[in-house]
Protein backbone atom coordinates (compact mmCIF):
# COMPACT_ATOMS: atom_id res chain seq x y z
CA UNK A 1 0.00 0.00 0.00
CA UNK A 2 1.62 3.38 -0.84
CA UNK A 3 2.61 5.73 1.66
CA UNK A 4 5.00 8.45 2.43
CA UNK A 5 8.71 7.96 3.73
CA UNK A 6 7.55 9.82 7.35
CA UNK A 7 4.42 6.53 7.28
CA UNK A 8 5.91 3.79 7.85
CA UNK A 9 5.63 1.87 11.09
CA UNK A 10 5.69 -1.09 12.36
CA UNK A 11 2.04 -2.34 11.93
CA UNK A 12 3.44 -3.04 8.03
CA UNK A 13 6.93 -2.09 7.62
CA UNK A 14 8.88 -4.84 10.32
CA UNK A 15 11.99 -3.58 11.88
CA UNK A 16 13.32 -3.52 15.68
CA UNK A 17 12.78 0.12 16.12
CA UNK A 18 12.48 -0.18 19.74
CA UNK A 19 10.70 3.09 21.28
CA UNK A 20 11.20 2.98 24.56
CA UNK A 21 14.47 1.03 25.92
CA UNK A 22 14.39 -2.45 27.89
CA UNK A 23 15.96 -0.33 31.36
CA UNK A 24 12.95 1.50 31.09
CA UNK A 25 10.33 -0.73 31.16
CA UNK A 26 11.97 -3.92 33.14
CA UNK A 27 10.86 -3.07 36.44
CA UNK A 28 7.03 -2.83 35.16
CA UNK A 29 6.39 -6.36 34.05
CA UNK A 30 4.30 -7.94 36.80
CA UNK A 31 2.06 -10.95 36.49
CA UNK A 32 -1.17 -12.38 38.30
CA UNK A 33 1.71 -15.67 38.58
CA UNK A 34 -0.80 -17.91 40.64
CA UNK A 35 -3.70 -17.83 37.86
CA UNK A 36 -6.18 -15.90 39.82
CA UNK A 37 -7.63 -14.16 36.81
CA UNK A 38 -8.11 -11.19 38.36
CA UNK A 39 -5.35 -9.37 36.17
CA UNK A 40 -4.54 -11.26 32.99
CA UNK A 41 -1.18 -9.72 32.15
CA UNK A 42 0.16 -10.43 28.57
CA UNK A 43 3.68 -9.10 27.86
CA UNK A 44 4.54 -7.67 24.03
CA UNK A 45 7.75 -7.76 22.12
CA UNK A 46 8.18 -4.26 21.59
CA UNK A 47 6.83 -1.00 22.57
CA UNK A 48 3.28 0.80 21.60
CA UNK A 49 3.13 3.85 19.60
CA UNK A 50 0.23 4.06 22.29
CA UNK A 51 -2.57 5.21 19.28
CA UNK A 52 -5.57 3.34 20.01
CA UNK A 53 -7.29 5.00 17.54
CA UNK A 54 -8.14 2.50 14.64
CA UNK A 55 -8.06 5.28 12.20
CA UNK A 56 -4.54 6.31 12.54
CA UNK A 57 -2.81 3.80 13.84
CA UNK A 58 -0.62 1.85 12.14
CA UNK A 59 1.46 -0.08 14.60
CA UNK A 60 0.93 -3.67 15.63
CA UNK A 61 1.77 -3.28 19.59
CA UNK A 62 -1.40 -0.84 19.57
CA UNK A 63 -3.32 -3.15 17.18
CA UNK A 64 -3.05 -5.58 19.47
CA UNK A 65 -4.87 -3.63 22.25
CA UNK A 66 -7.29 -1.89 19.80
CA UNK A 67 -8.98 -5.53 18.66
CA UNK A 68 -10.15 -6.68 22.22
CA UNK A 69 -12.08 -2.94 22.44
CA UNK A 70 -13.34 -2.81 18.77
CA UNK A 71 -15.64 -4.39 16.06
CA UNK A 72 -14.70 -4.89 12.56
CA UNK A 73 -16.89 -5.24 9.72
CA UNK A 74 -15.44 -8.43 9.01
CA UNK A 75 -12.84 -10.11 11.31
CA UNK A 76 -9.97 -12.25 10.06
CA UNK A 77 -10.42 -16.12 11.64
CA UNK A 78 -7.93 -18.71 12.17
CA UNK A 79 -6.97 -19.64 8.91
CA UNK A 80 -6.97 -15.80 7.81
CA UNK A 81 -10.25 -15.99 5.84
CA UNK A 82 -12.72 -12.26 6.76
CA UNK A 83 -15.90 -13.60 8.39
CA UNK A 84 -18.78 -11.37 9.10
CA UNK A 85 -18.66 -9.31 12.56
CA UNK A 86 -20.90 -5.95 12.47
CA UNK A 87 -21.57 -7.15 8.80
CA UNK A 88 -24.67 -9.67 8.75
CA UNK A 89 -23.49 -11.42 6.41
CA UNK A 90 -21.77 -11.26 2.78
CA UNK A 91 -22.03 -8.11 0.63
CA UNK A 92 -23.81 -7.69 -2.37
CA UNK A 93 -21.48 -7.11 -5.04
CA UNK A 94 -22.50 -4.55 -8.09
CA UNK A 95 -21.51 -3.16 -10.85
CA UNK A 96 -18.83 -5.19 -12.14
CA UNK A 97 -17.14 -5.63 -8.86
CA UNK A 98 -17.08 -2.03 -7.73
CA UNK A 99 -19.93 -1.34 -5.48
CA UNK A 100 -20.39 -3.23 -2.19
CA UNK A 101 -23.60 -2.92 -0.29
CA UNK A 102 -23.23 -3.88 3.15
CA UNK A 103 -25.91 -4.72 6.43
CA UNK A 104 -24.84 -3.55 9.83
CA UNK A 105 -26.45 -5.75 12.62
CA UNK A 106 -28.96 -3.99 14.06
CA UNK A 107 -27.99 -5.19 17.63
CA UNK A 108 -24.70 -3.59 17.49
CA UNK A 109 -24.13 -0.62 20.42
CA UNK A 110 -20.86 1.11 21.30
CA UNK A 111 -19.62 1.11 24.55
CA UNK A 112 -21.58 4.62 25.67
CA UNK A 113 -24.37 2.76 24.52
CA UNK A 114 -24.86 4.59 20.93
CA UNK A 115 -26.14 1.71 18.06
CA UNK A 116 -23.35 1.10 15.63
CA UNK A 117 -24.47 2.35 12.09
CA UNK A 118 -23.83 2.68 8.81
CA UNK A 119 -22.32 6.23 9.23
CA UNK A 120 -20.11 4.76 11.91
CA UNK A 121 -18.80 2.31 8.99
CA UNK A 122 -18.93 4.85 6.54
CA UNK A 123 -16.78 7.14 8.50
CA UNK A 124 -14.36 4.23 9.30
CA UNK A 125 -13.89 3.63 5.39
CA UNK A 126 -13.32 7.65 4.28
CA UNK A 127 -11.60 8.81 7.17
CA UNK A 128 -8.20 7.69 6.55
CA UNK A 129 -8.12 9.28 3.40
CA UNK A 130 -9.99 12.48 4.25
CA UNK A 131 -7.68 12.85 6.78
CA UNK A 132 -4.33 11.98 5.01
CA UNK A 133 -3.52 9.23 7.76
CA UNK A 134 -0.94 6.39 7.84
CA UNK A 135 -3.84 4.00 6.90
CA UNK A 136 -4.79 6.02 3.74
CA UNK A 137 -3.68 3.82 1.50
CA UNK A 138 -5.57 0.96 2.74
CA UNK A 139 -8.53 2.70 1.50
CA UNK A 140 -7.72 4.79 -1.00
CA UNK A 141 -9.83 3.05 -3.76
CA UNK A 142 -12.73 4.04 -2.70
CA UNK A 143 -14.80 6.67 -4.08
CA UNK A 144 -17.72 7.00 -1.83
CA UNK A 145 -19.13 5.44 0.88
CA UNK A 146 -23.26 6.70 0.85
CA UNK A 147 -25.75 5.63 3.87
CA UNK A 148 -28.60 4.07 2.34
CA UNK A 149 -30.29 4.17 5.90
CA UNK A 150 -29.23 3.49 9.32
CA UNK A 151 -28.04 -0.33 8.69
CA UNK A 152 -27.20 0.15 5.15
CA UNK A 153 -24.22 0.99 3.80
CA UNK A 154 -23.18 1.30 -0.11
CA UNK A 155 -19.42 1.46 -0.89
CA UNK A 156 -18.43 2.57 -4.59
CA UNK A 157 -14.79 1.78 -5.89
CA UNK A 158 -13.47 3.62 -8.77
CA UNK A 159 -13.94 2.82 -12.29
CA UNK A 160 -11.85 -0.39 -11.87
CA UNK A 161 -12.10 -3.20 -8.77
CA UNK A 162 -9.59 -3.64 -6.65
CA UNK A 163 -8.84 -7.35 -6.07
CA UNK A 164 -7.82 -7.76 -2.61
CA UNK A 165 -11.04 -5.66 -1.36
CA UNK A 166 -13.18 -8.90 -0.46
CA UNK A 167 -10.09 -10.16 0.82
CA UNK A 168 -9.18 -7.78 3.19
CA UNK A 169 -10.12 -4.30 2.75
CA UNK A 170 -13.76 -5.03 4.04
CA UNK A 171 -12.05 -6.07 7.43
CA UNK A 172 -12.18 -2.29 8.55
CA UNK A 173 -12.25 -1.10 12.51
CA UNK A 174 -15.76 0.81 13.50
CA UNK A 175 -15.52 3.49 15.23
CA UNK A 176 -17.85 5.97 16.61
CA UNK A 177 -18.18 8.71 14.33
CA UNK A 178 -19.76 11.63 16.32
CA UNK A 179 -17.29 10.31 19.55
CA UNK A 180 -14.52 10.25 17.34
CA UNK A 181 -14.69 13.67 15.87
CA UNK A 182 -15.87 15.71 18.57
CA UNK A 183 -12.11 15.13 20.49
CA UNK A 184 -10.04 13.43 18.61
CA UNK A 185 -6.77 13.64 20.92
CA UNK A 186 -9.04 12.56 23.38
CA UNK A 187 -10.17 9.36 21.44
CA UNK A 188 -6.40 8.18 20.53
CA UNK A 189 -6.14 7.91 24.05
CA UNK A 190 -8.89 7.13 25.32
CA UNK A 191 -11.16 5.31 22.65
CA UNK A 192 -14.40 3.61 22.58
CA UNK A 193 -15.24 0.63 20.69
CA UNK A 194 -17.81 -2.00 20.90
CA UNK A 195 -15.40 -4.90 21.17
CA UNK A 196 -16.20 -7.87 23.67
CA UNK A 197 -13.54 -5.81 26.04
CA UNK A 198 -13.43 -1.27 27.06
CA UNK A 199 -10.83 0.96 27.35
CA UNK A 200 -10.10 1.62 30.91
CA UNK A 201 -6.05 2.47 31.58
CA UNK A 202 -3.48 3.61 30.13
CA UNK A 203 -0.18 4.64 31.56
CA UNK A 204 1.82 5.59 28.87
CA UNK A 205 5.41 3.81 28.28
CA UNK A 206 4.08 1.60 30.75
CA UNK A 207 0.64 -0.67 30.36
CA UNK A 208 -2.56 -0.28 29.00
CA UNK A 209 -5.63 -2.45 30.55
CA UNK A 210 -8.52 -3.35 29.07
CA UNK A 211 -11.90 -4.62 30.82
CA UNK A 212 -14.59 -7.05 30.26
CA UNK A 213 -17.67 -4.87 28.68
CA UNK A 214 -20.46 -7.20 30.40
CA UNK A 215 -22.99 -5.48 27.75
CA UNK A 216 -21.31 -6.34 24.96
CA UNK A 217 -24.07 -6.91 21.77
CA UNK A 218 -22.74 -9.92 20.09
CA UNK A 219 -22.53 -13.43 21.42
CA UNK A 220 -18.76 -13.49 22.85
CA UNK A 221 -18.56 -13.57 26.30
CA UNK A 222 -15.07 -13.41 27.37
CA UNK A 223 -13.24 -15.50 30.27
CA UNK A 224 -10.97 -13.22 31.53
CA UNK A 225 -12.07 -10.24 33.15
CA UNK A 226 -9.22 -7.48 33.01
CA UNK A 227 -6.12 -7.71 30.95
CA UNK A 228 -2.75 -5.50 31.28
CA UNK A 229 -0.82 -5.53 28.37
CA UNK A 230 2.99 -4.12 29.05
CA UNK A 231 6.31 -4.41 26.90
CA UNK A 232 9.40 -5.64 27.58
CA UNK A 233 11.88 -5.63 24.47
CA UNK A 234 14.73 -7.35 25.92
CA UNK A 235 14.39 -10.88 24.86
CA UNK A 236 16.30 -12.61 27.90
CA UNK A 237 13.83 -10.70 30.06
CA UNK A 238 10.93 -11.65 28.74
CA UNK A 239 12.03 -15.26 28.94
CA UNK A 240 13.22 -14.56 32.72
CA UNK A 241 9.49 -13.69 33.37
CA UNK A 242 7.56 -16.62 32.22
CA UNK A 243 9.87 -18.71 34.05
CA UNK A 244 9.12 -16.74 37.03
CA UNK A 245 5.82 -16.76 36.76
CA UNK A 246 6.26 -12.82 36.30
CA UNK A 247 3.88 -12.64 33.41
CA UNK A 248 1.13 -14.82 32.31
CA UNK A 249 2.03 -15.10 28.38
CA UNK A 250 4.74 -13.76 27.04
CA UNK A 251 4.86 -12.84 22.91
CA UNK A 252 8.25 -13.33 20.81
CA UNK A 253 10.38 -16.41 21.85
CA UNK A 254 13.78 -15.93 20.93
CA UNK A 255 14.76 -19.08 18.93
CA UNK A 256 17.71 -19.87 20.58
CA UNK A 257 15.57 -20.07 24.00
CA UNK A 258 12.98 -21.60 22.63
CA UNK A 259 14.12 -25.52 23.76
CA UNK A 260 14.72 -24.42 27.17
CA UNK A 261 11.31 -23.11 27.71
CA UNK A 262 10.79 -26.21 25.91
CA UNK A 263 11.41 -28.07 28.48
CA UNK A 264 10.42 -25.68 31.28
CA UNK A 265 7.97 -27.59 33.78
CA UNK A 266 4.63 -25.22 33.67
CA UNK A 267 5.52 -23.65 30.23
CA UNK A 268 3.53 -24.12 27.07
CA UNK A 269 4.38 -22.78 23.80
CA UNK A 270 2.35 -21.45 20.85
CA UNK A 271 3.51 -20.86 17.37
CA UNK A 272 1.61 -19.82 14.01
CA UNK A 273 3.53 -19.36 10.71
CA UNK A 274 2.61 -15.90 10.08
CA UNK A 275 2.36 -13.80 6.56
CA UNK A 276 6.08 -11.99 6.80
CA UNK A 277 7.73 -11.63 4.08
CA UNK A 278 12.23 -11.00 5.50
CA UNK A 279 14.45 -9.85 2.75
CA UNK A 280 17.81 -8.43 1.82
CA UNK A 281 16.79 -5.37 -0.95
CA UNK A 282 19.64 -4.34 -3.37
CA UNK A 283 20.32 -0.45 -4.59
CA UNK A 284 19.06 -1.65 -8.13
CA UNK A 285 18.97 2.43 -8.37
CA UNK A 286 23.29 3.74 -8.06
CA UNK A 287 26.36 1.50 -7.64
CA UNK A 288 27.73 -1.81 -8.57
CA UNK A 289 24.45 -3.77 -7.54
CA UNK A 290 22.35 -2.45 -10.51
CA UNK A 291 23.72 -5.34 -12.59
CA UNK A 292 21.91 -8.61 -11.82
CA UNK A 293 25.36 -10.63 -12.11
CA UNK A 294 26.61 -8.63 -9.07
CA UNK A 295 23.08 -9.66 -7.31
CA UNK A 296 23.00 -12.78 -7.84
CA UNK A 297 26.84 -13.04 -6.95
CA UNK A 298 25.99 -12.13 -3.51
CA UNK A 299 22.98 -14.60 -3.22
CA UNK A 300 25.86 -17.40 -4.03
CA UNK A 301 28.54 -16.07 -1.63
CA UNK A 302 26.64 -17.77 1.64
CA UNK A 303 23.53 -20.28 2.00
CA UNK A 304 20.74 -18.96 3.56
CA UNK A 305 19.69 -22.16 4.76
CA UNK A 306 22.19 -23.15 6.59
CA UNK A 307 21.70 -19.32 8.36
CA UNK A 308 18.28 -19.98 9.02
CA UNK A 309 19.61 -23.40 10.40
CA UNK A 310 21.89 -22.14 12.75
CA UNK A 311 20.24 -18.43 14.03
CA UNK A 312 16.33 -19.15 13.78
CA UNK A 313 15.25 -22.83 12.69
CA UNK A 314 12.91 -22.73 16.07
CA UNK A 315 10.78 -19.34 14.66
CA UNK A 316 11.78 -19.09 10.88
CA UNK A 317 10.96 -21.08 8.00
CA UNK A 318 12.94 -20.30 4.56
CA UNK A 319 10.68 -18.17 2.08
CA UNK A 320 11.57 -19.04 -2.05
CA UNK A 321 9.51 -15.75 -3.32
CA UNK A 322 8.40 -12.10 -2.26
CA UNK A 323 4.70 -14.15 -1.58
CA UNK A 324 4.93 -15.64 2.17
CA UNK A 325 4.43 -19.58 2.06
CA UNK A 326 0.42 -19.24 3.99
CA UNK A 327 -0.52 -17.11 1.21
CA UNK A 328 0.68 -18.70 -1.19
CA UNK A 329 -0.72 -21.96 0.23
CA UNK A 330 -3.73 -19.86 -0.96
CA UNK A 331 -2.69 -18.99 -4.36
CA UNK A 332 -0.71 -22.02 -5.03
CA UNK A 333 2.23 -20.48 -7.14
CA UNK A 334 4.83 -22.93 -7.78
CA UNK A 335 7.00 -22.37 -5.00
CA UNK A 336 9.22 -25.56 -5.75
CA UNK A 337 10.58 -23.88 -9.27
CA UNK A 338 10.92 -20.65 -7.78
CA UNK A 339 13.25 -22.28 -5.33
CA UNK A 340 15.04 -23.96 -7.65
CA UNK A 341 16.44 -20.63 -9.79
CA UNK A 342 17.26 -19.20 -7.03
CA UNK A 343 21.28 -19.08 -6.66
CA UNK A 344 22.48 -21.86 -4.69
CA UNK A 345 25.76 -21.03 -1.97
CA UNK A 346 28.68 -21.11 -4.19
CA UNK A 347 31.42 -19.30 -2.95
CA UNK A 348 33.54 -20.06 -6.38
CA UNK A 349 31.06 -18.54 -8.93
CA UNK A 350 30.33 -15.94 -6.46
CA UNK A 351 33.85 -14.80 -6.36
CA UNK A 352 34.19 -15.09 -10.29
CA UNK A 353 30.91 -13.03 -10.72
CA UNK A 354 32.22 -10.50 -8.53
CA UNK A 355 35.52 -10.37 -10.11
CA UNK A 356 34.17 -10.17 -13.80
CA UNK A 357 31.24 -7.71 -12.73
CA UNK A 358 32.40 -5.69 -9.50
CA UNK A 359 35.25 -3.49 -8.69
CA UNK A 360 38.22 -4.86 -7.05
CA UNK A 361 37.17 -2.93 -3.94
CA UNK A 362 33.86 -3.80 -3.84
CA UNK A 363 32.95 -3.74 -0.09
CA UNK A 364 28.98 -2.94 -0.15
CA UNK A 365 27.45 -1.28 2.60
CA UNK A 366 24.61 -3.55 4.26
CA UNK A 367 22.22 -1.47 6.60
CA UNK A 368 19.60 -3.49 8.45
CA UNK A 369 18.13 -3.14 11.85
CA UNK A 370 19.55 -5.08 14.63
CA UNK A 371 18.48 -8.79 15.48
CA UNK A 372 18.16 -11.33 13.31
CA UNK A 373 18.43 -9.51 10.26
CA UNK A 374 21.61 -8.44 11.73
CA UNK A 375 23.12 -11.60 12.25
CA UNK A 376 22.23 -12.14 8.32
CA UNK A 377 24.04 -9.15 7.48
CA UNK A 378 27.13 -10.23 9.37
CA UNK A 379 27.24 -13.87 8.02
CA UNK A 380 27.00 -12.02 4.41
CA UNK A 381 29.77 -10.14 4.98
CA UNK A 382 31.98 -12.85 6.61
CA UNK A 383 31.65 -15.10 3.49
CA UNK A 384 32.31 -12.38 1.16
CA UNK A 385 35.34 -11.57 3.14
CA UNK A 386 36.43 -15.18 2.13
CA UNK A 387 36.14 -14.53 -1.13
CA UNK A 388 38.25 -11.33 -1.04
CA UNK A 389 35.67 -8.70 -0.59
CA UNK A 390 33.84 -8.02 1.88
CA UNK A 391 31.10 -5.88 3.68
CA UNK A 392 30.45 -3.07 5.97
CA UNK A 393 27.38 -3.59 8.16
CA UNK A 394 25.47 -0.80 9.52
CA UNK A 395 22.64 -1.72 12.40
CA UNK A 396 20.70 1.58 12.79
CA UNK A 397 17.44 2.50 14.62
CA UNK A 398 14.27 2.01 12.86
CA UNK A 399 14.14 5.80 12.17
CA UNK A 400 17.53 6.42 10.53
CA UNK A 401 17.20 3.24 8.96
CA UNK A 402 14.03 4.43 6.85
CA UNK A 403 15.05 7.88 6.16
CA UNK A 404 18.22 5.78 5.02
CA UNK A 405 16.96 3.26 2.71
CA UNK A 406 14.37 5.15 0.81
CA UNK A 407 16.99 7.76 -0.76
CA UNK A 408 18.60 4.66 -3.52
CA UNK A 409 21.76 6.47 -3.33
CA UNK A 410 24.91 4.13 -3.47
CA UNK A 411 27.09 6.43 -0.64
CA UNK A 412 24.26 4.96 1.60
CA UNK A 413 23.97 1.87 0.94
CA UNK A 414 24.34 -1.23 -1.79
CA UNK A 415 21.46 -3.73 -0.02
CA UNK A 416 19.27 -3.43 3.36
CA UNK A 417 17.58 -6.25 5.09
CA UNK A 418 14.16 -5.49 6.32
CA UNK A 419 10.17 -7.02 6.46
CA UNK A 420 6.88 -6.75 5.73
CA UNK A 421 3.61 -8.34 6.37
CA UNK A 422 0.80 -8.16 4.93
CA UNK A 423 -2.58 -10.18 4.36
CA UNK A 424 -3.31 -12.81 1.90
CA UNK A 425 -3.07 -11.16 -1.25
CA UNK A 426 -0.30 -10.77 -3.17
CA UNK A 427 -0.88 -7.18 -4.07
CA UNK A 428 0.14 -6.48 -0.32
CA UNK A 429 3.55 -7.49 -1.41
CA UNK A 430 3.86 -6.69 -4.86
CA UNK A 431 2.19 -3.74 -4.89
CA UNK A 432 3.85 -2.20 -1.64
CA UNK A 433 7.62 -3.75 -2.25
CA UNK A 434 7.96 -3.55 -6.12
CA UNK A 435 5.80 -1.39 -7.82
CA UNK A 436 7.35 1.99 -9.17
CA UNK A 437 4.94 4.43 -7.32
CA UNK A 438 6.58 2.81 -4.07
CA UNK A 439 9.92 4.10 -4.70
CA UNK A 440 11.17 7.12 -1.97
CA UNK A 441 8.24 5.35 -0.11
CA UNK A 442 7.73 1.73 1.38
CA UNK A 443 10.86 0.48 -1.23
CA UNK A 444 14.26 1.26 -2.05
CA UNK A 445 15.21 -0.55 -4.43
CA UNK A 446 14.39 0.81 -7.44
CA UNK A 447 13.62 -1.74 -9.23
CA UNK A 448 13.36 -0.41 -13.13
CA UNK A 449 12.09 -4.18 -13.98
CA UNK A 450 11.26 -5.46 -17.89
CA UNK A 451 8.70 -4.06 -20.11
CA UNK A 452 5.51 -4.07 -18.58
CA UNK A 453 6.37 -5.31 -15.13
CA UNK A 454 4.86 -2.18 -13.61
CA UNK A 455 1.46 -2.46 -15.54
CA UNK A 456 1.00 -5.96 -14.70
CA UNK A 457 1.46 -5.08 -10.94
CA UNK A 458 -1.17 -2.05 -11.10
CA UNK A 459 -2.84 -4.56 -13.09
CA UNK A 460 -3.62 -7.02 -11.18
CA UNK A 461 -4.71 -5.04 -8.09
CA UNK A 462 -7.73 -3.39 -10.17
CA UNK A 463 -9.49 -6.63 -11.17
CA UNK A 464 -11.43 -9.44 -9.52
CA UNK A 465 -10.71 -12.01 -11.58
CA UNK A 466 -8.54 -14.27 -9.32
CA UNK A 467 -7.51 -16.39 -12.56
CA UNK A 468 -6.72 -13.45 -14.25
CA UNK A 469 -5.10 -12.14 -11.55
CA UNK A 470 -2.80 -15.05 -11.00
CA UNK A 471 -1.95 -15.09 -14.34
CA UNK A 472 -0.24 -11.16 -14.09
CA UNK A 473 1.26 -11.89 -10.69
CA UNK A 474 3.33 -15.39 -11.11
CA UNK A 475 5.24 -13.77 -14.42
CA UNK A 476 6.32 -10.71 -11.65
CA UNK A 477 6.99 -13.05 -9.17
CA UNK A 478 9.32 -15.04 -11.67
CA UNK A 479 11.30 -12.06 -12.56
CA UNK A 480 11.59 -11.28 -9.08
CA UNK A 481 13.14 -14.59 -8.11
CA UNK A 482 15.55 -14.50 -11.10
CA UNK A 483 16.75 -10.66 -11.40
CA UNK A 484 16.91 -10.40 -7.49
CA UNK A 485 15.64 -6.97 -6.92
CA UNK A 486 15.23 -8.39 -2.99
CA UNK A 487 16.76 -11.71 -2.08
CA UNK A 488 14.07 -13.62 -0.24
CA UNK A 489 15.23 -14.84 3.02
CA UNK A 490 12.56 -16.06 5.63
CA UNK A 491 8.94 -15.59 7.15
CA UNK A 492 8.47 -15.30 10.78
CA UNK A 493 6.36 -17.67 13.31
CA UNK A 494 4.08 -15.80 15.30
CA UNK A 495 5.07 -17.24 19.30
CA UNK A 496 3.98 -16.83 22.77
CA UNK A 497 4.91 -18.84 25.77
CA UNK A 498 2.55 -19.09 28.29
CA UNK A 499 2.37 -20.32 31.83
CA UNK A 500 0.17 -24.00 32.01
CA UNK A 501 -2.80 -22.38 33.91
CA UNK A 502 -3.38 -20.48 30.62
CA UNK A 503 -6.23 -22.20 29.29
CA UNK A 504 -7.13 -22.18 24.95
CA UNK A 505 -4.74 -20.16 24.10
CA UNK A 506 -3.63 -19.90 20.41
CA UNK A 507 -0.97 -18.07 17.96
CA UNK A 508 -2.72 -16.81 14.93
CA UNK A 509 -1.18 -15.86 11.83
CA UNK A 510 -1.54 -12.38 12.08
CA UNK A 511 0.29 -10.60 14.58
CA UNK A 512 -2.24 -8.13 15.61
CA UNK A 513 -4.69 -10.89 16.24
CA UNK A 514 -2.73 -11.99 18.99
CA UNK A 515 -3.22 -12.46 22.23
CA UNK A 516 -6.92 -13.51 20.61
CA UNK A 517 -8.54 -13.36 23.67
CA UNK A 518 -12.01 -14.59 22.84
CA UNK A 519 -13.50 -15.50 19.47
CA UNK A 520 -16.03 -18.12 17.94
CA UNK A 521 -13.02 -20.25 18.09
CA UNK A 522 -11.47 -19.89 21.33
CA UNK A 523 -11.91 -18.38 24.98
CA UNK A 524 -8.56 -18.07 27.00
CA UNK A 525 -9.24 -18.55 30.38
CA UNK A 526 -6.55 -19.32 33.15
CA UNK A 527 -7.28 -22.06 36.59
Amino acid sequence: MPRSADDITRRRLLASGAAVSAAAIAGCIGGSGNGDGETFHFTQEQAREENFDPVISNDAYSFQVIQHVFDGLYEFDDKLTLQPNLATGEPTVERDGTRYIFEIEEAAEFHNGDDVTAEDVAHSFTAPVEEETENASEYDMIESAEVIDDYQLQVDLGEDPYGPFELQTMGVTVVPKSVRTDDRDEFNTNPIGSGPYEFVELQENEYVEIQRYDDYWGDLDPNLERVRFEAHEDPAGRVSDIRASNTDVIAGIPNDDWDVLESEDGVNLHSAESPTFMYMAFNCNEGPTTNPEVRRAIAHSFSMSDFIESNGANVNSPMYSPIPPVVNDVWEFPEDEYQDMLPEYDPDQAQSLLDEHAPDDFTPTIITPEGIRAQLAERIATRLDEIGYGADVQVLDFATLVDTYTTGNADDYQMYLLGWTGGPDPDFYLYSLFHESQEELNQGHFYEGSDGFHEAIADARNSADQEERYDLYEPIIREIVEELPALPAFTQDNTMASRDYVQDLQAHPEVTRNPTLVADYTNVSVE
